[in-house]
Parts: C-alpha cells; structure tokens; sequence
C-alpha cells in the first residue's frame, strides 16, 4: 500500500508538471526536472498531502501558504539560474522553493520572520539532503547584507514597493522577481541591476500574502 501511494505522489508530480506548468510556457529543461524530482507533498502537513500538486496554493501554518505550483516555476524561471549563483529567498515557508532554488544554483540564503516555520523548513531540507541552503530568522526586507552580492533574490511574498535594501544587494546582471501592489492583488516584478541602474519587466498578476518588515507592510 505505502509503495502504491508513492507512486501515486509520482504520478501526481508527472502531471503537475506537464498539464499546469510545461503547458502554460515554462521551458527550462533544469527547472522542470527540479519540479519532477521534489516531493512537493512533504512540504505540506499530512492531511494536505493528495492536494500537494493540484493549481493552486495551500496553507502551511501561521497565515502562511505554499505557493501554486505554476507561481513558483514561474518566479524561478525569471531568475535565469544556471548553476553558480548565490541565491537570496526571501521568506522561507515551508522550503519547497529554497529546494527547487537549491537545485538550480550554487547556494541558497533563505530568511524567514517566523520562527516556527523556518524550524519545520530546516528540518525536511536536511531530511532531503540539501546541504547548500543556510536559513535564518529576521526581517527579510532587510536582506542579508554579510552575504551579498546575490546574482539573484526571489521574494515571496507582496510588498508595497521593491525593498531598497535587496536592489542594493543584488549584484550587477542580476535579478530579483518580487510581487508588489497592494494587499489584495499584485504584479509580478523582475529587476534587473546594471551598470546605469535598473530595468523593470511586469511578469503578470499575481497574489500573495503581505511581505512583513521595515522596507514592506507593518504590523503582522
């Protein structure tokens, strides 16, 4: 039964990956096997686990969501990974990202404001052997200045503007996707840093829950 439902998880990830992700234009061939290879399921709690691959985003605790599959694929796709970048998460969750992120580049810098859930992150990326992530509690729109510069900053959660402190840490050439609007709908943001100062492209619409901090919304 236990081999079966395996499968099963297996089968699931196959779709997830072809029917809402390749189809709908995601085209790296590096990400799209991430996405086939990371038991997506484990990052959720046990009675979530048959909804771990369907279309949309299910909550983890804390107010907290794991994004829908397409939206991470997506957001990584932006970050034009191709194995030597030092990656900055803002905001860990669950870790599924940071995982996928950890299979694309050479190391991965993950904060997270609640402690809990950096915790519970942690504890299934080291279960799943990824030794090239180091997560720490803190506000994230503060970024993680000791390590900068960073080829590339993916933010998950909306902001009400593009924190100043990420532009600053991210490297020449590099990239930072980030949702920013208002509390009820945002747009998908890529930057990019160069020499003259930065290029902005709207990658879409999208909804996320608010990014707490300084240089974000206030309060919880």
């Amino acid at each position: 039964m236990a081999m079966s439902h395996k499968l099963d998880f297996s089968r699931s990830r196959k779709r997830m990956v072809d029917e809402q992700i390749a189809s709908r234009g995601i085209e790296n061939v590096r990400l799209l096997d991430a996405l086939n290879n990371i038991p997506r399921h484990l990052f959720v709690e046990e009675a979530l686990q048959d909804q771990a691959y369907n279309d949309y985003p299910l909550p983890i605790g804390e107010k907290q969501t794991i994004s829908q599959p397409y939206m991470v694929a997506l957001m990584t796709e932006a970050l034009e990974l191709r194995g030597g970048e030092r990656v900055l998460e803002i905001g860990t969750g669950s870790g599924y990202q940071a995982a996928i992120l950890a299979e694309l580049a050479e190391w991965v810098y993950s904060i997270e404001r609640i402690r809990s859930l950096a915790n519970r992150a942690r504890k299934i990326l080291c279960e799943l052997n990824y030794y090239n992530i180091e997560i720490r509690v803190s506000d994230g729109t503060r970024g993680w200045k000791e390590k900068a510069p960073f080829q590339a900053i993916t933010v998950t959660a909306g902001a009400p503007e593009v924190p100043q402190p990420l532009v600053d840490q991210l490297a020449v050439g590099g990239r930072l996707v980030v949702p920013i609007g208002d509390v009820f709908s945002q747009t998908l943001i890529r930057v990019i840093r160069t020499e003259e100062g930065i290029e902005r492209e709207d990658l879409g619409g999208c909804h996320f829950v608010r990014l707490i901090g300084k240089y974000g919304w206030q309060g919880e």
